[in-house]
């Protein structure tokens, strides 16, 4: 029986499932693919130095998770401080490629070795000497889009941010604490009991509804091969200001709204059509308040919307977007379909490790496609001296689907990171070019 160390930090519930819920052919990482100005050959192998020397000194980094049997806590799973945390095992240095995002798609598609700190940083430096790109990889249990980023500048060269705001000190309590309720807290936590089941009855019902009259196609579904392809395209931050001036909303609906339309012309050029299909896209929320310490792990909703694949116009296709978006902000993200993954706070440890891998192989009833926006600062970066200058997110991609799509925005640049099975989705680079095709088309549209 393994004991929960009094130091360790236990998963919460949707940490819990991201953990039981990977398997070989769909591991469950998120990762980051930066890539670097370098001042010299050498610089991608001094990068990999720095990393190493650096994660030593990053506690997050440390920690490894456990399985838990132990009678109050069984089922479950904790971070804890790996006593034989060796960074070389962490960071590893490639031979140099001339194709990044090739390269990061071979590397993402191998699962993370569980028994040590769930993350990974690989450096592939270029063929010509100019730049190199370090892919970071953090498992789903260990971080969100923000604890990930937090981490992964952790290593690079110091820079001074802002400093998170502390949590208030908890009062002290007696030692009966906990064993006896506070009376004066009973009907406060009543209420809080019957908002949350009926949240999660709101929730679920939701969940049923977003089964019905499904509208996706085919190319968005995909058997479990383990294979993985990536791709990368950059915009110009200035030209989706441009269009967001022009028809209101908010970036995000833009972004959105591209991706719509480049799904469209990626359907129509590959002979699949894109006549009557309506995709539904899971838009994961954070409940992370940025500049707020707070627990390890992911705090994450989410909004469910159709993505208007089927409209010919682009404007309208944006308009349904933001519609939609709207509607799913007045309503907030503690309900709806989209919020499913809260479910994950009313299941015990136990019932995720039973539960879970069932629950995976059910996502693509739920949602088609992935469309995740991760928050990066302003602010210029670099790693032993190099400047970052381009930044790619990429999604896990879940059982039964074919893409997940990833957005940052960074120095005036919007960056979208696909990741897709590499059998399903040979043509991934059309879908790449798609975006920016269509970024193109709505700003032509909005002109007009």
């Amino acid at each position: 029986m393994k004991v929960r160390p009094a130091d360790s930090d236990l998963l919460a519930p949707l940490d819990l499932a991201f953990w039981s819920i990977e398997s070989p052919e769909h591991p469950m990482h998120l990762g980051a693919l930066g890539i670097f100005a370098a001042h010299s050959p050498a610089a991608g192998r001094h990068a990999a130095d720095l990393l190493a020397a650096r994660a030593a000194g990053v506690p997050g980094l440390r920690m490894r998770i456990r399985d838990i049997w132990q009678p109050l806590d069984f089922g479950g799973a904790a971070r804890e401080a790996a006593p034989d945390f060796e960074p070389l095992d962490h960071v590893r240095l490639h031979a140099p490629a001339a194709d990044f995002h090739a390269a990061a798609g071979v590397l993402m598609q191998r699962p993370l070795e569980r028994g040590r700190p769930p993350w990974e940083a690989h450096v592939v430096p270029g063929v010509d000497g100019t730049s190199f790109a370090v892919l970071f990889k953090f498992h789903h249990a260990l971080a969100d889009g923000l604890r990930a980023l937090t981490l992964a500048a952790a290593v690079l060269d110091p820079m001074d941010m802002p400093a998170p705001r502390p949590r208030p000190a908890e009062p002290e309590r007696g030692f009966l604490a906990g064993l006896v309720p506070d009376v004066t807290k009973l009907p406060g936590l009543v209420r809080g009991a019957l908002s949350d089941a009926g949240r999660a009855l709101d929730i679920g019902a939701s969940v049923a509804r977003a089964t019905w009259d499904v509208r996706s196609c085919a190319a968005l579904v995909s058997k479990p091969t383990g294979t993985r392809r990536v791709a990368g395209v950059a915009v110009e931050l200035d030209e989706i200001h441009t269009i967001r001036k022009s028809v209101g909303g908010t970036v995000n609906d833009v972004l959105i709204a591209v991706v719509a339309g480049a799904l469209r012309r990626w359907l129509d050029e590959r002979g699949d059509g894109s006549d009557g299909v309506s995709p539904r896209a899971l838009i994961p929320v954070s409940r992370r308040r940025p500049r707020t310490a707070h627990p390890q792990g992911n705090r994450l909703s989410g909004y469910l919307i159709r993505l208007p694949v089927d409209d010919p116009d682009p404007l309208a296709r944006l308009a349904a977007v933001r519609a939609d978006m709207n509607r799913n902000k007045d309503a907030g993200p503690h309900r709806g379909a989209g919020a499913v993954a809260l479910l994950a706070d009313h299941v015990p440890a136990i019932g995720h490790r039973l539960g879970m891998p069932v629950v995976g192989q059910a996502a693509r009833l739920l949602f088609d496609i992935l469309v995740t926006s991760v928050p990066l600062p302003s602010l210029g970066m670099t790693l032993g001296g190099c400047p970052l200058t381009e930044v790619y997110p990429l999604a896990p991609l879940a059982r039964g689907q074919a893409l997940a799509v990833a957005v940052s925005t960074f120095r005036g640049r919007v960056h979208y990171g696909l990741v897709a099975d590499a059998e399903a989705v040979p043509d991934l680079d059309l879908l790449a070019k798609s975006l920016i095709v269509e970024v193109a088309e709505l700003n032509a549209a909005c002109v007009s």
